[in-house]
């Protein structure tokens, strides 16, 4: 393991160290969600062919919308679509806080990206944003075409929260013989539950690498109202017989305390039979590929991660 993260990572963890604000954990849900939202408006997000943000119905019916921001890559369609579900611990993060990277992905991998602003806890605990994540994947295969996206070529990718949420919504879709996606794009994922253990990779970078233990806890605390959940495979999926879910690319951080159930989950895959592709950055800190303009592994990730995609679809 690297002695310490990457000059660039190091630049960008001090100058948050600077600003006079306590840590996500320390303070209101709503003053979290400011935090987040300061820190993508430093970064500088690609052109894109064309954005289009709309709401559609949601799980909950019409009364309960959905709002999703559509990247349309150059070229004509119907385009190949990755439904994307952004992290931020299941509370924070937004349409905004993604653009970034979601305007990346879009022109590496020359597809459409469907990012989608799911509900968030604790207003909208557990299962509310796996059922909206489904949902979504569900409405781009049965309206997408008239959007100019491809419901033959779906694949679901999300970070850190989202990564959950993508492979989560791999087993509903079994489950409810939902549409055939073509892939999963996992970056930094949690996917395992505390009543499983911990793993090492909590202790050795459980602060000071942007998410720290604490905040994990704290983010579990607001997501989670019930221990009964805690065994859900839909809310840990590396609990869930993994056989015949889509192919996987599986990104995963040095100095990231989620670090070592990412590789857990991209090893079950590749037992259970599923192609996976595993990208491991030893000196970046979890959230790195969401710095595309910042960090030169966030590009190189991203060109990885694109290309998958357009292999798979």
């Amino acid at each position: 393991m690297a002695d310490q993260p990457h000059p660039q990572v190091r630049t960008i963890l001090q100058m948050l160290d600077d600003q006079p604000v306590p840590p996500t954990y320390a303070v209101a849900v709503d003053d979290a969600r400011e935090q987040l939202e300061a820190l993508a408006q430093m970064r500088d997000g690609e052109e894109v062919a064309n954005v289009e943000n709309f709401d559609i119905g949601g799980p909950e019916g019409p009364e309960g919308s959905l709002p999703v921001r559509v990247y349309y890559p150059e070229g004509d369609g119907p385009h190949p679509t990755l439904v994307y579900f952004h992290g931020g611990g299941y509370v924070l993060g937004s349409l905004e806080t993604h653009d970034a990277l979601c305007r990346a992905l879009t022109n590496a991998a020359e597809c459409a990206v469907v990012s989608v602003d799911y509900r968030l806890a604790p207003e909208h605990r557990f299962p509310a944003a796996v059922e909206d994540a489904f949902f979504a994947v569900e409405w781009v295969a049965e309206h997408g075409a008239a959007v100019d996206l491809d419901p033959a070529r779906i694949a679901v990718g999300g970070d850190s929260a989202g990564g959950n949420l993508s492979a989560a919504v791999t087993l509903v879709t079994q489950d409810r013989d939902g549409p055939d996606l073509a892939h999963q794009t996992l970056i930094y994922p949690a996917v395992d539950s505390p009543v499983t253990g911990e793993y090492d990779s909590y202790e050795e970078n459980a602060e000071g690498y942007f998410l720290e233990r604490e905040g994990m806890e704290w983010f579990m605390e607001q997501y989670v109202d019930d221990e009964i959940h805690l065994r859900n495979e839909y809310f840990a999926p590396i609990l869930a017989d993994l056989s015949g879910v889509p192919p996987a690319s599986v990104v995963t951080a040095g100095f990231d305390p989620l670090r070592d159930e990412g590789q857990a989950y991209a090893a079950k895959l590749e037992a259970a039979g599923v192609e996976v592709h595993t990208h491991h950055y030893e000196d970046m800190i979890h959230g790195f590929a969401n710095m595309v303009d910042m960090v030169d592994a966030a590009g190189d990730a991203v060109d990885a991660l694109a290309a998958e995609l357009a292999e798979s679809f």
